[in-house]
């Protein structure tokens, strides 16, 4: 009330054009804590996954050309690697088998839950040598079919859903038997969530292993680098009839509602920086499950190479899309960038 009995106008956020300033937002940022308590969701070193290529060479250690910083592993070389990464903070890491043997893959994936194959070998291992690490295992068929396809195959090249879910069902099954705190099945076939649900169910894990699905995986141009390291590519055709289309933003919606409704107890999103409307349609279907996305092989090799042309600085640009996927929705990020991360957030 001013001196003359009339009220004052106040400048409210409200005001189509107000005449004061109602807040410097600049202040709010001025420092670099401020920055961080800026951020809805803080990348943590608990947000990180980080993806191994484990073999069946027990002292394999070799560079992947295509993935900057990224080798192939044999158990007795990737426990002390690890074991170093734990020390500075790794929570989790997620496996993917890669069989060397001439031997190693035929037309059903027999090895990929040999006793003796890389997986369950290193899981194991892990357990043994860091047990507080939670060990996550991918789930699929391709790098050990000797096809290169994700299911077993009719003579027409398509998929056989029925007995394909049932041998996915079984490697899950027997991951979790060998100590893998969670399987995370990334083939796309349609049933396989039900059938490695009801499989941990009848052998009485369920209890003891998160089921992830990679609900939303489409198929594109982002993976080559991983095939170069899984040696994963399909001898022929491709995965676009199991795979989503870049475009398929409806079609992923319905596979994350009925992965939720098969058991699925959390949801994954891959690629991830060309996806981030997808990790958010995840986080609103999937509102009490934890989300996750993956920053595939093509996404982190892109990053590195325009880090070595100058065009971008590579802390800042990996922190970046990290913070992309975080804003987008996603509580977890399997990243290549985790040995990495788990430097620069020290040094923040």
């Amino acid at each position: 009330m001013s001196a003359n009995g009339t009220n004052k106008h106040v400048a409210t956020y409200t005001d189509a054009a107000p005449t004061e300033i109602s807040s410097i937002l600049s202040g709010g940022y001025h420092h670099p804590l401020l920055r961080q308590w800026q951020n809805e969701r803080q990348l943590t070193k608990s947000s990180l996954i980080y993806p191994l290529f484990v073999t069946d060479n027990a002292d394999e250690e070799t560079p992947i050309d295509s993935l900057p910083g990224q080798k192939r592993w044999g158990v007795n070389k990737v426990v002390p690697y690890v074991e170093s990464l734990v020390a500075k903070g790794l929570k989790a890491v997620i496996l993917f088998g890669v069989p060397l043997a001439d031997d190693a893959k035929d037309p059903y994936a027999t090895s990929a839950d040999d006793p003796s194959g890389p997986v369950i070998l290193t899981i194991k291992a892990l357990r043994a040598a860091c047990p507080d690490l939670f060990i996550m295992c991918d789930v699929c068929m391709c790098e050990y079919t000797s096809h290169g396809h994700c299911g077993i195959l009719r003579e027409d090249g398509t998929i056989i859903r029925e007995e394909s879910v049932r041998r996915l069902a079984a490697i899950a099954v027997n991951y979790a038997k060998a100590g893998a705190h969670s399987v995370a099945p990334s083939d796309m076939v349609d049933g396989r969530i039900l059938a490695i649900k009801r499989g941990l169910l009848d052998a009485g894990l369920a209890h003891r292993c998160l089921l992830m699905s990679y609900s939303a995986k489409f198929s594109g141009n982002l993976y080559g680098p991983f095939r170069d390291a899984a040696g994963s590519a399909p001898s022929f055709g491709d995965r676009k009839c199991y795979q989503l289309p870049a475009g398929g933003r409806g079609l992923a919606r319905r596979a994350i509602i009925r992965d939720l409704a098969e058991g699925a107890d959390a949801i994954m999103v891959k690629p991830s920086t060309f996806y981030l409307d997808i990790i958010s349609d995840a986080k609103e279907l999937a509102r009490d499950v934890p989300i996750c996305t993956y920053q595939v092989s093509g996404e982190y090799a892109m990053l590195h190479a325009a880090a070595e042309k100058g065009v971008v600085d590579l802390k800042t640009i990996a922190f970046e899309a990290a913070y992309g996927c975080l804003r987008a929705g996603a509580t977890l990020v399997i990243t290549y960038f985790t040995p990495d991360f788990l430097d620069w957030l020290d040094e923040q």
